[in-house]
C-alpha cells in the first residue's frame, strides 16, 4: 500500500545587520539507502548569491556545502520532499547465529570498521550506576540480543522523561541522569553510550520523524513532522537497526534518517561559522497527505 506524504521544512536566520558567513554544511537530505522511499527531494538556499556543492562525508551522509559570495542580512534553507510511509515491519531482519545472544561476537573482519562506534566516550558515576542496575535487573548474559536491545531502549524511555529543549548541543549522560529528562537528542546519545558500554556498536542518528494520525493507538491526533534523533545498533547479519528511546520503539517507516555518525556533532543538520552578531531563528515544518 502506498502512503505518499509531502513534507516542507523551512529555517530562517535573521541577522541584525549584513554579516559574513563562512562555509556552511547542510545535512538535510535523506541518507543513501534510506528504507523509506523518497520519490522527490529539493533543497533551496537563499540569498541567491551563493554556490552549493554536494558530497558524501566520511560517514556516507549527503552534505550540501554552501559558500557565500558577499555579506547577507538573512540566510534561508527550504527542504521539500515526498515520502512513501507504507507500513513496514521493523523486525524484518535476520541476525547472524553468532550474534543472536548477548554478548555479541563481532567478526574480526568488521571490528576495525566498527571501532568508532564501539568506543564509549562517557564514563561518569551515574552512568555506571545506571548500567549496573540495568545488568542486575535484566541479566543480559545469554539473553536474546533483540530482546535485550528492546529492554534497554524501553528502560531509557522509562528513566529519561522527554522534554523540548531549545538550547544548542547535547547533554552529557551525567546531566541527563541527574535531571532524569532530556530532549530526543539527549536520550539518543545516552542510548548510544549505554550500548557501547555493553559492547554493542552504536551510532547517533538525526532525521525527520513523520507521524500520521490514526496509524497506531498512541498516534497523534493530527499528522505531524519534526526534526528528531535516535540511535542505531549494528547487528551482524541484520546491519544497522534503529531504536528510538523517546518512544521506546524500533525505528519504522516514519523515521527518515538525514545523518548518521559516531558523534552528534558530525550529524548536526546545519553547521557553519558567522561573524559575531545578533540573530533570530525562525522554523517551520508541515506535512500533508497526497
Amino acid at each position: 500500500m502506498i502512503m505518499l506524504v509531502s513534507l516542507r521544512h523551512g529555517t530562517r536566520y535573521l541577522y541584525d545587520r549584513p554579516v559574513t558567513l563562512g562555509p556552511h554544511e547542510i545535512r538535510l537530505k535523506p541518507v543513501p539507502g534510506c528504507r523509506t522511499p523518497v520519490p522527490s527531494y529539493s533543497l533551496s538556499v537563499r540569498p541567491a548569491q551563493h554556490s552549493i556543492h554536494w558530497h558524501h562525508d566520511a560517514a556516507g551522509n549527503n552534505v550540501a556545502r554552501v559558500l557565500f559570495q558577499e555579506k547577507i542580512p538573512q540566510f534561508e534553507i527550504d527542504v521539500a520532499l515526498t515520502a512513501d510511509l507504507a507500513p513496514v515491519n521493523p523486525f524484518d531482519f535476520l541476525v547472524s547465529p553468532g550474534a543472536e545472544r548477548f554478548p555479541l561476537a563481532y567478526p574480526d573482519t568488521v571490528r576495525p570498521e566498527l571501532q568508532a562506534y564501539l568506543s564509549a566516550t562517557e564514563n561518569g558515576v551515574q552512568l555506571q550506576r545506571w548500567l549496573m542496575e540495568f545488568r542486575a535487573s535484566e541479566k543480559p548474559e545469554g539473553r536474546g540480543t533483540i530482546d535485550l536491545l528492546a529492554a534497554i531502549n524501553g528502560r531509557v524511555k522509562r528513566d529519561i522523561a522527554y522534554v523540548t529543549r531549545m538550547e544548542h548541543g547535547i547533554q552529557s549522560c551525567e546531566d541527563t541522569l541527574g535531571q532524569r529528562s532530556g530532549s530526543c537528542r539527549d536520550s539518543g546519545w545516552f542510548l548510544v553510550q549505554a550500548l557501547r558500554h555493553l559492547g554493542i556498536a552504536a551510532r547517533f542518528v538525526s532525521g525527520y520523524l513523520i507521524q500520521l494520525s490514526g496509524s497506531a493507538p498512541d498516534a497523534p491526533k493530527a499528522d505531524s513532522a519534526e526534526l528528531h534523533a535516535w540511535a542505531e545498533a549494528y547487528l551482524p547479519g541484520a546491519g544497522w537497526i534503529g531504536f528510538d528511546p523517546t518512544s521506546g520503539l524500533l525505528a519504522a517507516e516514519g523515521h527518515i534518517p538525514l545523518a548518521r555518525a559516531a558523534t552528534p556533532a558530525l550529524a548536526a543538520p546545519v553547521t557553519g561559522s558567522v561573524e559575531p552578531s545578533n540573530y533570530q531563528m525562525q522554523f517551520s515544518m508541515s506535512v500533508q497527505r497526497l
